[in-house]
């Protein structure tokens, strides 16, 4: 499989510029998620090549595919590996199936693969027609999923946690009033207990890109892509220039309504496509993910100051099987053919 650039610009520059540049900093914050729904991918083994000739160093991958564990073997790639949600009844039920799934997925490639934390589950919510069956059983397999970590001795060095999106909140602007939407309190509050006793950080997708396509009546564009001139919210003492801060910081200030104040926050996914809307193109692609790299590189959120912002760009390739709206095949920073 070659990897053929049909987006220069955005395949060259991104990558080629602008992660290698950042990277050049020593700064290890950013990574980027490998999906595979697309019938054109290169192999596991190019993919990890591809990370590795590009420095990138750290991964996140929605199930635990041997082929791409069996080729991030002494990669010293970081890893987030995710319980998808099709697994999570089975683990939350039955402690005995996590440890195999522990067993299979972790423990027979720890030795040299570099898993940094499990995500168990994906945008999971009692609110959300298409998960909600799924969201009684997200804390129950954590929980499971934690049990089997921790007899595997492997407690501390690999964290296990959930990824949620902005729709877990009731209210986000200003981003101080952030606060978790009271329907969902009973599933995210003994979750943020759990992740808090066990020193885990919260996942979150933060797309500033479906904000904006969701309210462009009231969100400016250069907003959302890190391009406005000035202050855009003034929240108290906290002034916001971007939205991703503002995203990241609501949940930062629901976290702290709901006991959650030492939590850290993790951006498991952002990014920005180039096709099927009319502010997908190709230079908003490209402006959004090299502004977010310069943010992530030396910056942190104004209620978060001094703080790194471990993010995770979506996505490695664009992915033509992906369902729902057009944009989802096109968050890719390469093309595949």
């Amino acid at each position: 499989m070659v990897l053929t650039r049909n987006k220069p610009l955005l395949a060259a520059l991104l990558l080629g510029f602008v992660i290698m540049s950042y990277l050049a900093t020593g700064t290890q914050s950013i990574g980027v998620c490998y999906g595979r729904h697309g019938n054109n991918l290169p192999s596991p083994s190019q993919v990890i090549n591809l990370y590795k000739s590009n420095g990138i160093k750290s991964m996140r991958i929605y199930d635990p595919y041997p082929e791409t564990l069996q080729a991030l073997r002494g990669s010293d790639i970081q890893l987030i590996l995710d319980v998808p949600n099709n697994d999570l009844q089975s683990l939350a039920s039955n402690a005995a199936a996590a440890t195999i799934w522990v067993q299979n997925n972790v423990v027979n490639y720890v030795s040299d693969v570099n898993f940094r934390y499990i995500a168990v589950g994906n945008e999971v919510l009692p609110t959300v027609d298409s998960t909600s069956r799924y969201a009684q059983y997200v804390l129950p397999a954590m929980k499971n999923v934690q049990s089997a970590i921790t007899t595997a001795n492997l407690k501390g060095q690999i964290k296990v946690s959930t990824a949620t999106y902005p729709a877990v909140l009731g209210t986000s602007y200003p981003p101080s009033n952030g606060s978790f939407d009271n329907h969902v309190s009973s599933f995210i509050n003994p979750i943020i207990n759990f992740l808090a006793e066990n020193d885990s950080p919260l996942l979150a997708n933060i797309y500033p890109y479906f904000s904006y396509t969701g309210n462009r009546k009231d969100i400016q564009l250069p907003y959302a892509l890190f391009t406005a001139p000035g202050v855009v919210v003034q929240d108290g003492n906290f002034q916001y220039r971007n939205l991703f801060d503002a995203s990241l910081d609501a949940l930062y200030a629901a976290l702290e309504k709901a006991g959650g104040a030492n939590l850290r926050v993790v951006v498991s996914e952002t990014g920005w496509p180039s096709e099927g809307d009319p502010a997908a193109t190709m230079d908003n692609a490209r402006t959004y993910n090299r502004n977010i790299i310069n943010h992530v590189k030396g910056g942190s959120t104004p209620r978060r100051p001094g703080q790194a912002i471990e993010t995770y760009l979506f996505a490695m390739f664009d992915e033509n099987q992906k369902s729902g709206l057009e944009t989802e095949k096109h968050f890719g920073l390469f093309t595949p053919s």
